[in-house]
């Protein structure tokens, strides 16, 4: 299956920006929808931002006009650009990327993001 490797966490203070990366090993022009995922703990993991085959986004009503998700073919890469960071960001993000309507997800392994002054 599908290996995901996410990179670009980190701490940052509320108002920053932080860009995360998700590179799959493999051509994401084959995958139904790609997105990012965020969890806290004690709490249920979250959809941020998704994107279909097509190029449709989806977003979580908190992040909408502060974070956008984008692809890039070439570097099978999908980026989640996350400006305006507030404290209730905090959280480890999750790359997924799903091969069918009905397949199974594919989680890379998290990276940390931090919003703290």
């Amino acid at each position: 299956q599908v290996q995901l490797v996410e990179s670009g966490g980190g701490l940052v203070q509320p108002g920053g920006s932080l860009r995360l990366s998700c590179v799959a090993s493999e051509s994401i022009s084959s995958m139904f929808a790609m997105g990012w995922y965020r969890q806290v703990p004690g709490k249920q993991r979250e959809l941020v931002a998704s994107m279909s085959r097509g190029g449709t986004t989806n977003y979580a009503d908190s992040v909408k006009g502060r974070f956008t998700i984008s692809r890039d073919h070439a570097k099978n890469t999908v980026v989640l650009q996350m400006n305006s960071l507030k404290s209730e960001d905090t959280a480890v993000y999750s790359c997924m990327s799903r091969r069918s309507a009905f397949g199974s997800m594919v989680w890379g392994q998290g990276t940390q993001v931090i919003v703290s002054s």
